[in-house]
C-alpha cells in the first residue's frame, strides 16, 4: 500500500491534528503525516506533532510583507517535503485563489456546522440564534470561495436545551475528532473522489432509518 503524504496546516493547539496523527499511526491507514506547518511560531500544535516524532515547521505570516509572498513560501516547503494532500485544522488564515487553484483537489478542510449553514466565524452561536434543533460539522474539499467547496462527510448533535454555545462547541469537537480521520481515509483510499465539482462515493449506504431532535 502507498500511504500518501499529508501536511496539516494549523494555527493552535491543533486538537483535530491529533486525532489525525493518532489515525495515521495503524498499518492500515493509507495516509502518513509527512508535516505539520503553522503560521504562528506559538503554535502549541508544533509541540505536540514534534512528541509525536513528525516534522513541524512554522512559517509566520507576520514576517512577509503580503499575503502573496507568505503563501509562496508555504507552497514551497509543502513542494520541498513531496507532500500529495493538506488537511487544514484549525488554520486561521484566508487563502487566496493563487494557492488554493495550486492545490486544487488536493487539500481539504473541517468546518463545525453542517454546510452550506453557517459558513464563516462563530457558527455555535449562530446555531443557538436560529434555533436549530441539530448542528454539527462538515468535511469539505477547499475552493476559492469560502467555505463552499464540495462536502465528503458530515456529523450530527443535537441541540439541546439550556445549551450554550462552549457546550454546543464541544460535542461538536468530538465528532470532528472522529469524523476527519474517516474522511481522510476514505479520500486517500479512493472511497470518495472528486469529478466534476463533487465528491463521488465507490460505496453506497442505506438510507434507512432517521435523524430525530428530540429524540
Amino acid at each position: 500500500m502507498t500511504r500518501r503524504r499529508i501536511a496539516i496546516l494549523i494555527s493552535g493547539r491543533g486538537s483535530n491534528m491529533v486525532s489525525l496523527i493518532e489515525a495515521a499511526c495503524c498499518p492500515d491507514y493509507p495516509a502518513e503525516i509527512a508535516l505539520v506547518l503553522s503560521n504562528r511560531p506559538d503554535a502549541g500544535g508544533l509541540e505536540r506533532a514534534r512528541a509525536s516524532g513528525i516534522e513541524a515547521l512554522a512559517i509566520d505570516h507576520k514576517a512577509y510583507s503580503t499575503r502573496e509572498s507568505f503563501e509562496q513560501a508555504l507552497d514551497a516547503a509543502l513542494r520541498e517535503r513531496d507532500i500529495d494532500f493538506i488537511c487544514l485544522a484549525g488554520f486561521m488564515r484566508v487563502l487566496t485563489p493563487w494557492f488554493v487553484e495550486r492545490w486544487a483537489g488536493r487539500m481539504v478542510n473541517i468546518h463545525p456546522s453542517l454546510l452550506p449553514l453557517f459558513r464563516g466565524t462563530h457558527t455555535h452561536q449562530r446555531a443557538l440564534e436560529e434555533g436549530v434543533l441539530v448542528h454539527g460539522c462538515t468535511v469539505h474539499f477547499v475552493v476559492p470561495e469560502l467555505d463552499a467547496g464540495p462536502i465528503v462527510a458530515q456529523a450530527v448533535v443535537p441541540v439541546v436545551p439550556g445549551d450554550t454555545d462552549h457546550m454546543l462547541a464541544a460535542r461538536v469537537l468530538a465528532q470532528e475528532h472522529v469524523l476527519y480521520p474517516q474522511a481522510l481515509r476514505m479520500i486517500c483510499d479512493g472511497r470518495a473522489r472528486l469529478e466534476g465539482g463533487r465528491v463521488v462515493f465507490a460505496e453506497g449506504w442505506s438510507a434507512e432509518g432517521s435523524l430525530r431532535s428530540p429524540g
